[in-house]
């Protein structure tokens, strides 16, 4: 996957950090970027997926 692509898909990851530590918060779970970091691969690999599932999806239309 492009490199231009992650950059993209950790802005949106970025702009929702806010409400994810708040909700991680509220279930009594203290969010720190160590514990960001594994989730954030996994992130990358929903978001890369979803990105060519969507690609798929508009050349077979």
């Amino acid at each position: 996957m492009n490199e231009n692509k992650n950059m993209e898909f950790m802005q949106i990851a970025m702009k929702y950090l806010p409400e994810a530590q708040e909700k991680l918060k509220d279930s009594g779970i203290e969010f720190s970027m160590n514990l960001m970091e594994p989730f954030m691969g996994l992130f990358l690999n929903v978001m890369n997926e979803a990105y060519e599932l969507g690609k798929q999806d508009a050349k077979s239309e």
